[in-house]
């Protein structure tokens, strides 16, 4: 019998920051080397006015402090970002107001005879805009996204020949998208409260007396697991948006046909995906509003079901006493 050798694996070198500059010259990128040219550009400015009026040891308490700190902020980095970067981010943060409230119309501000202490909250401005019932969200920019869960696949676990027709069926899906996608991956916090529920619950239910030990012993192990560690699952997020490319005719009209549109793509993506053994689903309102909430306020817990802004909330206690 005769066995055909499996092809090499496939191997490729991804940088772990996908959006890391080009290097130009001396392994440094533009905004490097225009920062160090700058900085260079001026110190020898600073030199040729005034190296006749000045000492060479006042000119060299001016001039080296310039050049390191051009040359800190061309080639320091701080949380993934350079230090320009960053610095304008610090900047703009303190500038932005931390205090913010709904409020679509605006705020209005006192009256005159009205003395003001301190500063009015700010209108939060949330980059989504609405839910619509299908499950698609009118951004604030004027597009519509929807959001599709996937699951996940063992990529290690499959042969080589599985693993290439993994990686040919995932390129061929990319190469089919008509707008940016985007793939959020992550973790959200476990409760394992129901399954042990599940399980101690159906333990009296099985035929034999072992195996009804063996479930609840497991359901035991849940319950330790479930208390003493703090378990996370990840959730697979794919992100399809379409914004109009005209501003002509009524906005609810726009909105419809873009909201048709990324529909459509995100079937399209099932069945791609399904290929891959990916299971997919588009979310509805409510999981939408879910993964949303979950996403602005990581960590706390967040019941299903919450009432909208203007709608009422209303609860019925029924009691039965016994005696």
């Amino acid at each position: 019998m005769r066995h055909e050798a499996e092809p090499p694996p496939l191997l490729a070198r991804i940088p772990s920051d996908i959006n890391q500059p080009d290097k130009i010259a001396y392994g440094l990128t533009f905004r490097q080397i225009l920062v160090v040219t700058l900085t260079g550009g001026i110190a020898a400015a600073i030199y040729y006015l005034f190296h006749q009026l000045l000492p060479v040891v006042i000119l060299a308490a001016i001039l080296l402090p310039l050049v390191a700190l051009g040359i800190t902020v061309a080639l320091g980095r701080r949380d993934g970002l350079s230090l320009d970067r960053f610095a304008w981010t610090a900047l703009s943060f303190a500038r932005t107001p931390k205090k913010l409230v709904a409020a679509r119309e605006g705020i209005t501000g006192p009256p005159r005879w009205c003395r003001l202490r301190g500063k009015l909250p700010a209108p939060l401005r949330l980059p989504v805009r609405a839910i619509r019932t299908d499950g698609a969200l009118e951004l604030a920019d004027g597009g519509v996204a929807v959001l599709v869960e996937t699951s996940t696949l063992s990529f290690h676990l499959r042969t080589i020949s599985e693993q290439g027709a993994l990686v040919g069926a995932f390129g061929r899906w990319l190469n089919s998208l008509e707008s940016p996608v985007q793939l959020l991956a992550r973790a959200r916090p476990a409760d394992l409260s129901d399954l042990i529920q599940t399980i101690e619950h159906q333990a009296d239910e099985l035929p034999h007396p072992a195996l009804a030990q063996a479930a609840r012993e497991h359901a035991g192990y849940l319950a330790e697991l479930n208390t003493s560690r703090e378990l996370l699952t990840r959730q697979v997020l794919v992100v399809l948006r379409d914004h109009p490319a005209t501003n002509r005719g009524r906005r609810p009209v726009r909105r419809d046909a873009s909201a048709a549109v990324v529909l459509r793509r995100a079937a399209e993506a099932e069945r791609s995906l399904a290929a891959l053994g990916i299971a997919t689903r588009v979310l509805d309102a409510e999981q939408a509003a879910q993964a949303l909430t979950e996403c602005l306020d990581p960590g706390s817990w967040h019941p299903l079901g919450q009432a909208l802004l203007d709608e009422p909330i209303s609860a019925t206690a029924q009691t039965h006493t016994t005696s």
